[in-house]
């Protein structure tokens, strides 16, 4: 085997695709700027305490972890920028009002959370802390839209949920975490026999409405036939309710509910939605209310956000035409330099050839050249 040979699910990310991921982590972050979102870089590594504790406990499996040289503690790669985030509001900013803040960097994991997918995606996030309302799921919801429609993105549809649904759904019953990441399995799956055999001995109330989620999902009459089916649950109504309210502002978008799907969302508190496009397998983006992430940090308030991968995002997104470009002989004197660095600065891309070698560009397509006419450097068309 090649020395040179990467670990699995690692690439390296040649030119064209490169300056294709820059370009869009640009334009999100653009996009994200537009809204009131501040750029934040929290770190690539940090103290396993930090990055693992309370909500951040989920994310163990996926973390590779080291000794710290200096201190002799243990660190973490993360795998999440999320608990960083909100470790920078509630101890760094600690502001007493709305936060809105936005990053995108790479994060590593210890295996691909899908098919084919890279260990090291370039997480793009935007976060907003400290409002209660659902004025804050709705910007964080039309924000991710945009983003992708932003990455020319279209077809999307959006899958929303509530974790508050099947949490009323056990208010009460004893349950251990393992039973209940087992039970949240069988939900997502729409395991019926499996749900059965995991809640035989719940209350039957319990059992029957977490059985009835299992057909709870569709369009918006879905909303109508849980509040028929799980009115004596108190609770439910009103995160019914805050469903409709943040979905009826939803354009160009197909809505959909799934009330029992719950995978990957151990951490949220509330709505959490997942966006998807024709032809994609997998979401594109995910997000939701997870007030409870901060609690750790000793700053338990209300915070919305949403992720995604960029690295997949342009595999979901055509190719775009190569960029133009100008050729031009390599400057020998002031009038060709002078001409090169114009064009330069009026955003031209000028590709100068060097003495006496051959060039082959696979990013750019030059379709023109700087050649002399009667003594003034011009640019013609090949």
């Amino acid at each position: 085997m090649s020395a040179w040979v990467l670990p699995d699910y690692i690439a390296d990310v040649l030119p064209s695709e490169a300056r294709r991921i820059e370009e869009l982590r640009r334009g999100l972050l653009d996009t994200a700027r537009s809204y009131g979102y501040e750029l934040v870089i929290p770190p690539v590594f940090e103290h396993l305490d930090s990055l693992l504790t309370g909500a951040g406990e989920a994310l163990d499996l996926q973390t590779f972890k080291f000794v710290d040289q200096l201190s002799g503690r243990s660190l973490g790669l993360r795998a999440d920028m999320t608990q960083q985030v909100a470790r920078i509001d509630a101890h760094l900013l600690n502001r007493p009002g709305i936060t809105r803040l936005c990053y995108c960097g790479p994060v590593m994991r210890t295996r691909p959370d899908r098919p084919h997918a890279t260990r090291e995606p370039l997480q793009f996030g935007a976060e907003i802390y400290g409002h209660q309302g659902i004025e804050a799921e709705i910007e964080s919801v039309m924000l991710a839209l945009e983003c992708l429609r932003g990455a020319d993105v279209h077809e999307l549809s959006i899958d929303f949920a509530d974790v508050r649904i099947v949490r009323s759904l056990l208010a009460g019953v004893p349950v251990d975490a393992q039973v209940l990441g087992q039970v949240h399995a069988a939900l997502a799956a729409k395991d019926a026999s499996e749900l059965v055999r995991l809640t035989r001995g719940f209350p039957k109330t319990s059992r029957d409405g977490l059985a009835a989620l299992l057909q709870l999902y569709g369009d918006r009459s879905v909303l109508d036939d849980a509040e028929k089916v799980l009115r004596g649950f108190p609770g439910i109504g009103p995160a019914l309710q805050n469903l409709r309210d943040v979905t009826a502002v939803v354009r160009r978008a197909r809505v959909t509910f799934d009330l029992a799907d719950l995978r990957g969302y151990s951490y949220y508190s509330g709505i959490r939605f997942a966006i998807y496009a024709t032809g994609v397998s997998d979401a594109l983006a995910r997000g939701g209310r997870y007030d409870e992430v901060g609690a750790v940090f000793g700053r338990n308030r209300p915070a919305v956000g949403f992720s995604l991968d960029v690295k997949q995002l342009v595999g979901a997104i055509p190719a775009p035409p190569l960029r133009a470009a100008i050729r031009a002989p390599w400057p020998v004197d002031e009038a060709v330099s002078g001409a090169v660095a114009s064009l330069r600065k009026r955003g031209e891309t000028v590709v100068c050839a060097l003495p006496d070698s051959s060039s082959q560009i696979d990013e750019f397509d030059c379709d023109r050249e700087l050649v002399s006419v009667g003594g003034q450097w011009v640019v013609r068309a090949l």
